[in-house]
């Protein structure tokens, strides 16, 4: 499993919004975990394009959580940015190694292909409200 910096970016940039009573700025994420400013602002515009987050322009503007950090996976995002390997597709053949379809009992595969399944299980348990911690509101 390899995911981008895209995908961590816009993990960080979903936890403070999770945490966050008002808008989050790219300029506060971009200081507070040392990412660029230009790559942070493409991922909120991908999570904004992908219904996680909503943006407003000016004064008092800034990047929003478009459903509750509850209804939010980290798989919801990861997906943005890492979509799931095609199937059949082997995270071993990198260079030069025969081709999963020429090795159709390769153990390997099968291993890997589980470990891949048992992270994105994970990540698809796991809420934005979760990972930041953040006590559940009682209904009222």
């Amino acid at each position: 499993m390899k995911y981008t910096k895209s995908s961590r970016y816009a993990l960080y940039a979903a936890m403070q919004m999770a945490m966050a009573t008002e808008p989050v700025t790219v300029t506060q994420v971009s200081a507070l975990y040392a990412i660029p400013r230009g790559a942070l602002a493409k991922v909120f515009q991908d999570l904004v394009r992908a219904g996680l987050a909503l943006g407003a322009r000016g004064v008092g503007g800034g990047y929003r959580l478009a459903r509750p950090a509850t209804a939010i996976t980290v798989l919801d995002i990861i997906t943005i940015f890492d979509p799931p390997r095609a199937e059949g597709a082997c995270l071993l053949n990198d260079s030069g190694a025969p081709s999963c379809e020429d090795l159709l009992d390769c153990r390997l595969r099968r291993l890997f292909d589980e470990v891949d399944e048992l992270a994105r299980c994970t990540f698809a348990s796991v809420t934005l409200e979760t990972l930041v911690g953040k006590p559940a509101v009682p209904a009222e």
